[in-house]
């Protein structure tokens, strides 16, 4: 502990900083602007660091003093998604993105496919919006005791883990071209998700539900297969394979209305 403690202060000592371009905005209807500002650089630092400490001491590069930066953090572990912004051009995760490992300057920006809010902090109340379209969740009757429910099978109970993951951090939907201010696109995390819950022993039961929302204006049709989602997506998850899996199923379900099943 000791010898870490002299290091960071060697490395301090240096005076080596490391330098941030942020776009700002003080309010959602006002003009966007950037600020620079320089931070001393510490051994394995994260963007997330590093904006604390221009919280801890808000001044321009140029010395000049400005209102703290505001963005938003909770896990600190790539778990909440709570931190997506997008750095040096990329959408990603604050937390787990180390300086040591990003070119300079570094360039913050506020995911341009939700409203922002101030600064770094966005409204992604499009994705919440999306989720309840396709009924994400699993309706359970909690007024009396419905006993344990059905097993899954371990071979699907072992890809379904993996769509679990998703921490609506809306990086996939900031990657995605489909999804912008001109169409009603759900993008790929809500896709994902109906693929989830239908392979649910007692989700299944509302499967079809699901499908039609995707059958909807703004639904799977949206999709441009571009890719950029599963590229991006913090966590691996197999986003192109759901949308797949899900076009089959709706393809399915359109057949069977016409037929009258």
């Amino acid at each position: 502990m000791a010898e870490a403690t002299t290091a960071t202060k060697a490395t301090t000592a240096t005076g080596r900083k490391v330098k941030f371009i942020i776009t700002r905005r003080e309010r959602p209807d006002a003009s966007p602007f950037t600020e620079e500002f320089e931070v001393p650089y510490r051994p394995n630092m994260n963007v997330i660091s590093a904006l604390m400490e221009i919280q801890r001491n808000p001044v321009k590069s140029n010395g000049e003093k400005t209102a703290p930066v505001c963005w938003e953090s909770n896990c600190l572990e790539e778990v909440c998604g709570a931190c997506s912004m997008v750095i040096n051009g990329k959408p990603r995760q604050a937390c787990s993105s180390l300086i040591d490992k990003l070119e300079q300057p570094i360039r913050l920006e506020p995911m341009a496919t939700f409203p922002v809010v101030r600064d770094l902090v966005i409204n992604r109340e499009r994705m919440f919006n999306a989720l309840k379209k396709v009924k994400a969740w699993i309706p359970i009757d909690g007024t009396y005791d419905l006993g344990p429910g059905p097993r899954m099978a371990e071979s699907k109970r072992q890809w379904a883990y993996e769509l679990s993951k998703c921490m609506t951090c809306g990086v996939c939907l900031e990657a995605c071209p489909n999804v912008n201010d001109r169409n009603s696109f759900i993008g790929p995390a809500s896709i994902s998700q109906v693929r989830l819950f239908n392979a649910h022993p007692t989700g299944e039961m509302n499967a079809h539900e699901r499908l039609d929302a995707l059958m909807e204006e703004g639904g799977i049709e949206g999709c441009g297969n571009s890719q950029n989602c599963v590229r991006s997506c913090p966590k691996g998850i197999p986003l192109t394979t759901s949308i797949a899996a899900m076009n089959r199923d709706t393809t399915k379900q359109l057949f069977k209305q016409w037929l009258g099943m």
